[in-house]
């Protein structure tokens, strides 16, 4: 049964605190589109609009100027750190870099708190200690999940289990719910990035980053105007040029968490 997911009243009476965990080719597509939705959420009334933190402990390499948004003077530099300074230099904010690894305590801090995730990782150790963070004591209400491969990728909004969501038919499912093997390190990880940068563009052709961003985007930026969504994501395939949503289904859930299930067990 397709169902409508409604935003909690709660996040549009103050600013909505965002962690983008990954500052690569997702994560930084992601934060460069964030100050347009914090000052249109400002034009329609909302009372704070956007706080941002960036979390990576990453530094900038030759490779990453190819088709990231770092130049060859940002080599060497904190990713998080060189990008959030450049959001704040020319929007005017106050947003904030971490240059660390997300941990199982970076949320645990009430000052730290976070009421939407996004992650930007391409390890499926990365996605399980989000996961672990997220479905924690601290209350997330949302975790954004950007992935991709050389030609297509995915991003799922989900509601993690946690003190803040309870499990109820309604509830938005997370990427590990639906797809466990995301977060599953026993099938192991995909090769690490290459240092040549015609290597690394053969791995991932140019735009897909762009293209997930841009449409999870414009998912939160309906989220946060209307208060509703009819779907909480979307897979994007390059070669055929297709975006297939994903619907709020609650019967389509039920089904893929039965498959799973069986699959475990098997």
């Amino acid at each position: 049964m397709q169902i409508e997911h409604q935003l909690s009243p709660r996040l549009l009476e103050r600013p909505v605190r965002i962690l983008i965990v990954g500052s690569g080719g997702n994560g930084s597509a992601m934060l460069m589109g964030l100050p347009y939705l914090h000052q249109a959420m400002r034009v329609w009334g909302h009372p704070g609009g956007l706080e941002v933190t960036v979390v990576d402990a990453d530094t900038v390499s030759e490779t990453n100027c190819v088709r990231q948004p770092f130049s060859r003077s940002d080599i060497g530099m904190n990713k998080a750190e060189v990008l959030v300074n450049r959001v704040n230099l020319f929007w005017g904010l106050d947003w904030e870099a971490r240059p660390e690894f997300l941990s199982e305590t970076t949320l645990r801090n009430p000052d730290q708190a976070a009421d939407l995730v996004i992650g930007c990782v391409d390890t499926r150790a990365a996605r399980q200690t989000i996961e672990k963070v997220v479905t924690a004591s601290s209350p997330v209400s949302y975790w954004l999940d950007l992935g991709n491969n050389a030609a297509s990728g995915q991003y799922v909004l989900g509601q993690p289990l946690n003190s803040l969501n309870r499990r109820r038919a309604d509830r938005l499912q997370t990427v590990s719910e639906l797809y466990p093997e995301i977060v599953d390190t026993t099938h192991g990880e995909d090769p690490l990035p290459s240092c040549s940068a015609a290597e690394a563009l053969e791995r991932q052709e140019p735009f897909v980053n762009q293209t997930l961003a841009a449409s999870a985007l414009a998912m939160l930026s309906r989220l946060f105007r209307y208060g509703r969504l009819d779907h909480h994501g979307a897979f994007f395939n390059a070669a055929t040029g297709r975006m297939s949503t994903l619907p709020i289904d609650s019967d389509r859930w039920r089904k893929r968490s039965r498959c799973t299930s069986s699959s475990t067990t098997n």
